[in-house]
This record gives structure tokens, C-alpha cells and sequence, in this order.
């Protein structure tokens, strides 16, 4: 699974409440950023609220917190991203537990939130274009690069390893990031 889009924050302090209101505020196509300051002893978001969001045309939730109905939000099939499952509900109001000390998600509404299996990435939205141009140039490569290798073109030799080497020798502060934009690689 996967999302990308304009990020829409709402600070979990009222339950469902707050995720409701949160999504009334989002357009279509943007990420909801549920932060529950980072607590793992409750889940504020699970299949209920996925379908919810999903109606609405969110295009993603992701949770500084806990979720719940895991087989349920895979079958539901909108992405959700979360610091892991909980079955406990949240319990607002006197007594409830201080949430953990972790520090506070960044992220402002319209930056742009994207994420995948392999982690959520926030990018400020004035640095949207640049950001996107740089990555864009670096998937090419990187595909350019793995169509070369499975076609029997080692990746050392596309990206000139040796030559690394050799300038590594006579300068030891000579970085491979630098090497890699000498030859128009990307290894990220």
C-alpha cells in the first residue's frame, strides 16, 4: 500500500470527534495525519473511520499512534499507516494515562505526506517541486540502473566503482554521493 498527497493534521483530542473533523476539513485526495502523540497503549483509527475516509476521498490516513481492525483495513484496502495495531479503544477524559514521551509529528496542513511499506515521508510544501523533481530523476536512474543489471551489467560497472576507487586512493574525503552524481547514478 501506498498514498501520496496534501497532508490534513488532526490532533486526536476528542476521539472520533477530532478524525471527523478532520476529514470534513480535507479535500479529496489528501493524507490524513492522525497524531495521537505517539501512543501505543490505544488505537484511534480502525475500519470504521477507514470507510469514512475512504468516502470521502482521502487518500490515505496516517496515524502518530496505533490502529486497529487490521483485516479489516486491508480488506477495506485504503492505506493506512500506523506505529503498529492495538485492539484498546482510547479512552478520553479524567484519568487517562499521560501519552508517551515522544516528540511531537511535524507537518502542517498542505505539506505533502507520502507512504509506503517502507516508512512515511513528509515533505514541507515549498519544497514540494524540488523535492519531487529530485526523487523523480532518482527513481529513472535507479530503474535505468536495475534494467541494465538484470540484463547482466553489474551495477559496480555502471556506476564506475573502480574509477571511485582510484580517486578514493589519492582523496580519501572523496564521497561516493559525489561519485554519483559525477555519473548520473542513484543508489538511495
Amino acid at each position: 500500500m501506498r498514498c501520496a498527497g496534501p497532508l490534513r493534521r488532526v490532533e486526536h483530542s476528542e476521539g472520533v470527534v477530532s478524525v471527523f473533523a478532520g476529514i470534513d476539513a480535507a479535500a479529496p485526495g489528501d493524507v490524513l495525519l492522525v497524531d495521537n502523540s505517539g501512543r501505543t497503549d490505544e488505537a484511534c483509527v480502525g475500519d470504521l473511520v477507514a470507510i469514512e475516509a475512504l468516502q470521502a476521498g482521502i487518500a490515505g490516513i496516517v496515524v502518530w499512534g496505533c490502529h486497529r481492525d487490521s483485516d479489516d483495513l486491508a480488506a477495506i484496502g485504503l492505506p493506512v499507516f500506523s506505529l503498529g495495531p492495538c485492539p484498546a479503544s482510547p479512552r478520553l477524559g479524567p484519568g487517562r494515562p499521560a501519552p508517551p514521551a515522544l516528540p511531537r509529528i511535524s507537518g502542517r496542513d498542505g505539506d505533502v505526506l507520502a507512504a509506503d511499506a517502507d516508512g512515511v515521508l513528509l515533505v514541507p510544501a515549498a519544497a514540494r517541486d524540488e523535492v519531487a523533481a529530485l526523487a523523480g530523476r532518482i527513481v529513472r536512474a535507479e530503474r535505468s540502473q536495475a534494467e541494465l543489471a538484470r540484463q547482466g551489467v553489474s551495477l559496480r560497472e555502471q556506476l564506475g566503482w573502480d574509477r571511485f576507487l582510484e580517486r578514493r586512493r589519492t582523496d580519501p574525503g572523496y564521497a561516493f554521493r559525489s561519485h554519483l552524481a559525477q555519473v548520473d547514478g542513484a543508489l538511495e
